[in-house]
């Protein structure tokens, strides 16, 4: 069975309203719950669940990236999983070798993107539904509530890993980007506040990577939490970033914001990008240094 064709990285309410019940399409709600931090060292987070199960996109599961969706193992949350563990806990969720994913939340964005990208880097055919759940309802689609109607068990199939190279950044790998050890750019994700120092962080310093520079993942999309139309994006972007033959290390506080700016850039065409997963909760650990203040 060929996967379901996907007419980009993004997808509106009313394609995926058509696509409903079609059985090559997994739609899968990835949020979860982070709340900003009150303090310094305030680290607070929970499956979305729960809210997925009160109401959801007919036909949609939740993925729990607290859950198997993450790697415990990690000295960090949100720790990408082995390209195996991976395929198996969505397998779990009913994807298969033939099958499409759409992914949404209701945090604006940033959870769906960051599922997304996990997908990619194992060659899962994936779309973020533009404007997520807030899209969704105020688009006047159906919802459901409730446990999902079928078990994903029953879906034949296996899905099979198949990892793409250039997607991760380990904290050896920032490290010789900021030390200009390696060719490229360092990309904080964090709102000004987070980047700069002024506001609490729930990781163990305050602070960015030294020679870093700002783009907000949040910056990048509308009032109603889509992404920008192109022109408008990719001039946000080029006021930041440098020249195209640059490749960009993206990073946050844990590797969610800077999925979203790697989905931006995609939409604008560009393939030099690498997530560093463990982002500023592993470096703020370590004894790297952390600067302050504006960009």
């Amino acid at each position: 069975m060929d996967a379901h064709p996907l007419p980009g990285a993004l997808v509106d309410s009313a394609w995926l309203a058509g696509h409903l019940g079609d059985p090559r399409l997994v739609i899968l709600d990835a949020t979860a719950e982070l709340p900003s931090p009150l303090h310094d060292g305030d680290y607070r987070v929970a499956s979305g669940h729960a809210a997925w199960q009160d109401a959801h996109i007919p036909g949609s599961r939740h993925a729990d990236l607290t859950g198997d969706l993450s790697d415990h193992a990690a000295p960090y949350h949100f720790a990408a999983p082995a390209p195996e563990a991976l395929a198996a806990a969505l397998t779990q969720l009913g994807v298969r070798d033939g099958t499409s994913v759409v992914v949404y939340d209701n945090g604006g964005g940033i959870w769906a993107a960051r599922l997304w990208w996990m997908l990619r880097s194992i060659s899962v055919p994936a779309a973020v539904l533009d404007g997520g759940w807030s899209g969704w309802l105020a688009s006047g689609r159906p919802t459901r509530s409730g446990p999902a109607a079928e078990s994903p068990q029953a879906v034949p199939g296996t899905l099979t890993p198949l990892p793409r190279p250039g997607f991760w950044a380990g904290i050896t790998d920032a490290d010789a980007v900021a030390r200009g050890e390696r060719p490229g750019a360092l990309v904080c994700a964090l709102p000004p506040a987070g980047f700069d120092g002024t506001a609490p962080t729930r990781y163990a310093r305050r602070g960015h990577i030294p020679g870093s520079l700002s783009l907000p993942g949040r910056d990048l999309l509308d009032d109603a939490g889509r992404f920008l139309p192109r022109t408008e994006l990719a001039a946000r972007v080029d006021a930041v970033l440098p020249a195209q033959d640059a490749p960009v290390v993206l990073y946050c506080g844990g590797g969610i914001s800077a999925a979203a700016v790697a989905l931006a850039l995609n939409l604008l065409g560009r393939d030099d990008v690498t997530l560093y997963d463990g982002s500023l909760e592993e470096w703020a650990a370590s004894e790297r240094p952390l600067a302050t203040g504006p960009a």
